[in-house]
């Protein structure tokens, strides 16, 4: 049976199942194994992770704590309960504004890739160059989010680097305005996104693309990026300070166990906390050289039970809101047995988004694609409900194929 425990339950002898955390945040080679030692109990406590699954068919259990399944339903609910506030309405349908994002995406990765290029060289960041494509990202988000949103979502191992920046850019941008921040903070919050990895040209690509587990040296070498972006813009007169603050400290985490300062929560700036929960966001779930990137609706349950420790509650419920619990491109199950694509949220209800529909579990077979409104009843283009989220792999199926309605 495996069971949520907090990592101060932990004991020698317990059968770890899941360190519940990023890849790069815990010291170990394996994620399951016996615990032998004291000394591994305090790797796990001092990586600042507080939630672990142990397995206790393989080793000691604790006897009041939930089950994985009771802990996953707990989370599920207040996730669920989450999505009845209201989200911004769009100005542009998905289509209209998918044909402009492509460009705008192109744009933004090949000026990251000059910026990193211009940073090996030692040479400051061209804000002239910087500044129309944060533009163009704001207001490619103020069309339709839920384009460029979507388009982020894939990613090529390769450049990973240069499409995580113009990401955390795009959901940052998102994110601000939909807390109805004003438009200068907006645009000096993008330009953080965009360029807060910039100290990651200084890493050596054996590090950054290595496919296995890295060691404390070379993990050493990762955590400095923060500090030497923040030394490299700094040498850009027409830089701002939040720039420099997203680039600084957008690995800081609430519960001091971030970098490279080891701030707590009243030490962060607001822009900081908002730019640390999107990173996490787009790192989890992008593909990697050594882990599969989760689903979007699964990354928002693992960072909002982070919340608890590493992130602003607060912040954490309101980015949920934003991208909604079933991002636009999020593969559904529907209770009437079909498989759908989320192509637009609801302005009020984020449980009953646009679904586009185009297979039946049923008889597993493709149908004819159908644009769902679930908030409306049956007969007037809804009469269904989504009863969860579901991985693309498991029906091999591509549901970026009908994120579009024809």
């Amino acid at each position: 049976m495996l069971k949520k425990i907090d990592s101060s339950q932990l004991r020698v002898g317990m059968a770890i199942h899941d360190l519940d955390c990023g890849w790069m945040e815990h010291p170990f080679v394996r994620a399951r194994f016996v615990l032998s030692s004291e000394d591994e109990i305090r790797k796990i406590t001092r990586a600042g992770i507080r939630n672990v699954v142990i397995d206790c068919a393989k080793g000691l259990d604790v006897a009041e704590a939930p089950t994985l399944a009771e802990a996953q339903a707990k989370t599920e609910a207040e996730v669920t309960a989450i999505a009845s506030k209201l989200v911004k309405p769009v100005r542009a349908t998905l289509g209209d504004e998918m044909q402009r994002a492509v460009g705008i995406r192109r744009q933004a990765v090949n000026l990251v890739r000059t910026v990193m290029q211009d940073a090996r060289l030692g040479k400051a960041v061209e804000m002239e160059n910087v500044s129309p494509v944060v533009t163009n990202i704001t207001e490619s988000i103020l069309r339709n989010s839920g384009a460029l949103l979507s388009l982020m979502r894939i990613k090529t191992k390769d450049d990973y680097t240069f499409l995580h920046s113009v990401s955390v850019c795009t959901l940052l941008v998102a994110f601000c305005r939909s807390r109805g921040m004003d438009d200068e903070t907006i645009y000096q919050a993008g330009v953080g996104g965009l360029l807060h990895d910039t100290g990651k040209a200084l890493v050596p690509d054996t590090i950054l693309n290595k496919p296995g587990r890295l060691t404390d040296e070379e993990f050493a070498i990762i955590k400095k990026h923060p500090r030497d972006g923040y030394d490299l813009l700094r040498q850009t007169p027409e830089i701002g300070a939040i720039p420099l603050d997203i680039t600084l400290h957008h690995h800081e985490r609430r519960d001091g166990s971030g970098y490279p300062e080891m701030q707590n929560e009243s030490e962060i700036s607001e822009l900081a906390q908002m730019a640390a929960i999107v990173d996490v966001y787009d790192a989890i779930t992008s593909d990697r050289c050594y882990h599969k990137g989760m689903s979007a609706a699964d990354a928002l349950r693992k960072i909002y039970e982070w919340s608890k420790f590493h992130f602003n509650p607060a912040l954490t419920q309101e980015f949920m809101r934003c991208v909604g619990i079933y991002p636009v491109g999020t593969m559904v199950m529907l209770e009437s047995g079909r498989l759908g694509v989320v192509v637009e949220p609801h302005e009020s209800n984020l449980l009953t988004p646009k679904v586009n529909v185009f297979f039946n579990t049923k008889s597993q077979m493709y149908i004819r694609p159908e644009l769902l409104d679930l908030s409306r009843a049956l007969g007037f283009g809804g009469g269904d409900k989504i009863v969860r989220h579901e991985s693309p792999d498991k029906w091999r199926v591509d549901p970026n194929k009908f994120l579009l309605v024809a």
